[in-house]
């Protein structure tokens, strides 16, 4: 139970105390899901990412646009690459793959015999004069990769300033992983997916979780353990050590296994692909996605950047107590460097009016793909720096990597009471 309590403290202490007044609240049900590093889509993000890392951590400089593609006893990775790096992308995919615990065949994969595929062709280079102009160009003149948006949002009802409903599904599928890892339920094998219901009340746009509706989760297992046993296992080692126990209730219904048998799994079960999973890497459903995936794209592609430094503007915004809530979308036409529109909405959260928040955003943020790369230090790869990213979760998470996760105290004139 202590060791419970201490995991949880950041998330618990935003549980609101449940009441007769609170009962009678409008209310409504929200979802979101994940999927282990096992689901063969988030196999092949990590695949993509650890390409990355490679060719960044031996020049900084490198263009990366990696895809992987997986089925049964194969492994494909396609793109455009141009970097000095002498990248193995073979031993990549195979160490990944291990690292992973796809070991045999019974699992859905065997890392050290399964058929690798490679087909990389060096970056366009009418891409290459567009957006960096063959590299001659300075940082703050280097054009956007591509056209598109991006968006970035924050919440206050959890301390990682992300909303509950995907901070639990994240964290259920993060702990299905680690108790496969050290044990603890040995029947577990890589695969699987969550997902959480969260029961909401709208606060005049800011949204406050109630009690938690549903938890759903389907893992893959061996052949010898028993539904109940599954059931048992993951109600004791992962739901209990992940949910607080302030949000369960005697009407929280689960879902374990429900279709009663999970055996085949990994890319025997089902093909992955990379950039399937852009909810599940952003924010579970809510606020909103430009449909651009990150993995396996260097920083000057701005669906990965742009969308890194509007979570940082989004995030400061409600860290900075201006609004409980906020969306920042930021918008780009490939080879110009400064983007074609910036929007912040706070849903009428702010304390000060959107107009005026969108100010102080521009002042603070550089959203020039050059700069944005120089200030969130985006050019350095090597020691799994965006494999980290690649599984649960590209945002709400500590750490030295996630730069663009460090709030920004911005400065704001509070309105006079």
């Amino acid at each position: 139970r202590s060791t419970r309590r201490l995991h949880f403290a950041s998330v618990a202490m935003f549980v609101p105390i449940w009441s007769k007044k609170m009962a009678e609240v409008e209310t409504f049900l929200f979802t979101s899901e994940s999927v282990n590093e096992g689901h063969p889509d988030k196999l092949c993000d990590q695949i993509s990412d650890a390409v990355l890392d490679a060719c960044l951590a031996d020049d900084p400089d490198s263009k990366v646009a990696c895809e992987t593609c997986t089925k049964t006893n194969m492994v494909m990775v396609f793109g455009e690459i141009t970097t000095k790096a002498n990248v193995d992308y073979e031993k990549i995919v195979r160490d990944t793959c291990r690292g992973i615990g796809f070991v045999s065949n019974d699992v859905g994969l065997d890392a050290d015999h399964c058929k690798v595929l490679v087909n990389i062709e060096q970056q366009s280079p009418d891409i290459a004069q567009g957006v960096h102009g063959h590299f001659t160009k300075r940082p703050e003149e280097i054009g956007a990769g591509d056209q598109g948006h991006m968006f970035g949002y924050a919440t206050d009802e959890t301390p990682e300033f992300m909303p509950l409903s995907h901070v639990l599904a994240t964290k259920l599928g993060a702990r299905l992983t680690e108790v496969r890892k050290n044990a603890t339920c040995p029947w577990l094998r890589p695969d699987g997916k969550t997902q959480v219901t969260v029961e909401y009340h709208n606060d005049n746009g800011a949204m406050v979780p109630i009690r938690v509706h549903t938890v759903l989760i389907s893992t893959q297992h061996d052949e010898t353990v028993t539904n109940d046993e599954i059931a048992a296992d993951l109600k004791e080692h992962v739901i209990k050590p992940v949910i607080p126990e302030q949000y369960l209730d005697e009407n929280t219904i689960f879902h374990l296994n429900p279709s009663g048998r999970f055996v085949i799994g990994g890319p025997h079960g089902d093909a992955g692909l990379t950039g399937r999973k852009i909810i599940i890497d952003t924010y579970g459903g809510w606020g909103a996605h430009g449909g651009g995936a990150f993995s396996g794209k260097d920083p000057t592609k701005v669906d990965r950047s742009g969308a890194y430094v509007a979570r940082q503007a989004a995030k400061s915004i409600v860290a900075s107590g201006i609004a409980r809530r906020c969306i920042v979308q930021v918008s780009y036409a490939i080879g110009v460097p400064e983007p074609l529109s910036v929007f912040v909405d706070t849903y009428g959260t702010g304390k000060i009016p959107d107009k005026e928040i969108l100010e102080i955003v521009k002042e603070n943020f550089d959203f020039r793909p050059g700069m944005i790369i120089i200030n969130l230090d985006l050019k350095r790869g090597g020691k799994g720096r965006y494999l980290k990213t690649a599984a649960y979760g590209h945002f709400g998470r500590e750490g030295a990597d996630f730069t663009w996760e460090v709030v920004k105290p911005l400065k704001w004139e509070k309105p006079s009471a």
